[in-house]
Order: C-alpha cells, then structure tokens, then sequence
C-alpha cells in the first residue's frame, strides 16, 4: 500500500462481518478545501489545493462505490463517509494459546525484549490447555465421593507446557542441577541460556539475566510460570524473531481477548498486575451492556509521564473484527516514549488486523467504586500480567487514541483504542 503527496489524512475502518467501512478524510488544518474525492473498487484519490493522495487498498478489500452515503463535514475532522466493502474473512489469526501446539518438538524460550535464550532445545511432548479457574468448584459438585483433586495442584511434568489465560507452565527439574547464575535483588532468580535456575524461594520472581526483565514467577521448586507476553517460543530449528515490543504486547493481548471471549462466551475483563493491582477493566459490545462510570480524560502531553506512573485502567473490548488503515495518523506528543518508536517509525499507510476497545485508567485510586463491583462480579474474567507490562499496554492504548480521529476518541466516559495484531 502506498501512499503519494501525503497531505491528506486517510482513516478507514473496514468491519469484516458487517462488510461495511467507515471512511474520513482530511485534517483539521486549514487548505484542504475544496477536495475531489474519487473511491474506485481498490484504491482512494483525495485531490486538494496541496496536492494527490493515493492510497491503495489491501488485496482482501474492495470499496462498493455505488454505495457512498453519510456524507459530511464534521469540523476538526474532516469529511465523513460510510460505504459497503467485500472484504475477506481474516484466516491469518494464530492463537496465542498455541504458540507451541506441535509436540514432540524441541523448542527454544526465548526473552521477547532482548532475545536471551531462556530454555534451548526443550523436546515438548504434551502441550496442554489448563481447565477454567473454577474448575475444582466443579468436580466437587459433580462427584458423588470425597474430590480426588482437593490441594492437588495442576504441575506439568518434565516434558509438558501448560498453558492458561495469559502464561505457560513449564517443568524445570532437569535444570535445577546446573550451576547457579546471577541473582537478581531482592527475591529474585535468574535464568540464562544455560538454563540455569537457582534454589527459587516462596513467590520469588524469574527475571532475564540480560535484561532483568521480569519474565514470571516460581510456582514450586520445579514449575515456573512464564507470562505470555514476555516470552517467545520458537521451534529450536527457527532463529529468534525480531518482533517491535509494543507490537507483540498489542498482538498477544488482542489475540488472547478474542480467545477467551469466544471460548468463554465473557466480554468483560480485568487486567490487573501481578502484584495484585487492578490495570484495565474490558468488554465487548455483544455483551449488550453499556460503560458507566465517572468520566475522564487523560492528558496527552505534558504530563503523561507522571500520569503513567499512578496509573491503573480498565478495558471495554468492542469488537474483534476489524481492519484499520491510517495514513499519517501520528502523536508527537508522546514521541519521547522509548516503547512507542518502533510504532512511530513504522509505516503510516499499513492495514493492520485489530481489535477495537474501550478503556478508562483509574488515576490515583479513583473510581474505586467501580472497580469494585467488577472484582464482585463473576461475570468479570481476571488477566494477571507483570506490572511493567500492564503500563506498556497503558501507553499503546494512549497513544492509540490520541492517534484517532478526534470524534472517534470517546464513547460514552470511556476512550477508544484500536490494538493491532
């Protein structure tokens, strides 16, 4: 896709299931009247005084021209159109729950920030789903005899990776005989490329020893939990993928929403940290419900850095079936965020697969309130990620919204946000 004479801003989202698109064109500056617009099948022209654009669309999608309606100018905008499309269903889509669903091939942990070997060459025989979170309330309602599983934790054994909402569960006891490497501060361990672990103690964390990010937690004195959103697992014959971190942490978030709410037919979400703090709440629009709760917005600017650092959210999951494209969509306002540069830097015209999502940070303890009645609500499912992640997902979702058209920003008192895969 290419996009030539870029003075005019091209925003169009394309609703898979729906087959329809909504399209705006134009800037908020001034100049870019009178514009004579031209929608073909495959491709988009916008002339203005300034200059052409051109924007070619994606081989899956194809404009219905005939069907342009809705036309207008909404000021700060530009113009407004909605159309039909002919668009493909999206078969590229791979579950973040089956990352290594192959057994009985050897596979390689890598960190996603810096590329440490964390296991080389595990040979996994059973990859294997963990039952729901309530699974014991279950089979104690279902078994006429004392539960055979009471205080029997689910631990894989040598060979096996378990996988949950968010992370895997692997067995490291073939490891715990090697040579003990760094130690991280403070309750920490530290594993290497020689697979190493040291003596772990009680709720220690696992931390990269490159990079010391933090990668999971102990379980026992021979599982460890590794979230998914800081490991990568390759087949030991693949080399290491060099993916942009704010890229794989909106991919694997995205993927893992979409997994859980059609599996477990839930739309609302809390993404808490892994020391217990409550990050994002989120929903999808099919669950009928409307957000209520306080409005805010947050700043932008001047004082993001600070505004991160006292930040908890909730999330509100709208839909999982649109692709977005965005031409010179841009921030610079928060360009100093090392996180977001790859997303800066990367092409400004691309059409991206993603989820759209409603959110709200909760700053300095407000909105406890609401926090609360979702932690009550059993209809709510939990995610646990580590802490540092939960405000890098913090800061795509800002950046993405302030990205956005600004009549797209809002629903109700909650922000929008599109996370990309």
């Amino acid at each position: 896709m290419a996009a030539a004479g870029a003075q005019v801003r091209v925003f169009l989202e394309v609703r898979r299931q729906l087959q329809s698109a909504l399209l705006i064109l134009g800037d908020p500056k001034e100049g870019l009247l009178p514009m004579d617009v031209s929608v073909m099948p495959s491709w988009l022209q916008m002339k203005t005084p300034g200059g052409c654009t051109e924007l070619q669309l994606p081989a899956e999608v194809r404009l219905v021209p005939s069907s342009c309606r809705g036309l207008q100018l909404v000021p700060g905008d530009g113009l407004h159109l909605r159309l039909q499309v002919q668009a493909e269903p999206c078969t590229e889509l791979i579950s973040v729950f089956n990352q290594s669903s192959q057994a009985h091939e050897c596979y390689t942990f890598y960190c996603q920030s810096c590329g440490e070997v964390i296991i080389r060459d595990r040979k996994l025989l059973r990859v294997l789903p963990l039952p729901g979170e309530n699974w014991g309330t279950l089979v104690e309602e279902w078994c006429c005899h004392p539960d055979p599983f009471a205080n029997k934790p689910l631990h894989p054994q040598e060979n096996d990776c378990f996988t949950g909402d968010t992370f895997f569960l692997v067995n490291l006891r073939s490891d715990l005989q090697q040579p003990r490497p760094e130690v991280a501060p403070v309750e920490m361990c530290c594993l290497s490329s020689e697979n190493h672990l040291m003596k772990p103690k009680a709720n220690t964390k696992v931390v990269c020893k490159r990079c010391k990010v933090m990668l999971g937690e102990t379980v026992s004195s021979e599982t460890t939990k590794f979230y998914m959103t800081e490991i990568i697992i390759q087949p030991s014959a693949r080399k290491f993928p060099i993916i942009p971190r704010s890229q794989f942490v909106q991919s694997v978030i995205a993927q893992c929403l979409m997994e859980l709410s059609s599996a477990r037919s839930t739309f609302r979400f809390t993404i808490q940290g892994h020391d217990g703090k409550v990050y994002i709440l989120e929903e999808d629009e099919r669950s009928g419900s409307s957000p209520s709760c306080p409005l805010f917005c947050p700043t932008l600017s001047y004082h993001l850095e600070v505004t991160i650092i006292n930040s908890l959210i909730w999330l509100w999951l709208l839909n999982s079936d649109s692709l977005v494209i965005d031409s010179l969509g841009s921030s610079t306002n928060i360009k100093k965020f090392a996180l977001l540069e790859d997303v800066l830097k990367a092409n400004s015209s691309s059409a991206r697969n993603a989820v759209k999502v409603l959110y709200q940070p909760c700053i300095k303890s407000r909105n406890e309130r609401l926090a609360s009645s979702w932690e009550s609500d059993i209809s709510v499912h939990a995610l646990t990620l580590p802490s540092a992640t939960c405000l890098e997902l913090l800061l795509v979702l800002l950046r993405s919204s302030a990205t956005l058209p600004a009549s797209l920003r809002h629903v109700n008192s909650f922000q929008v946000a599109f996370l990309k895969m």
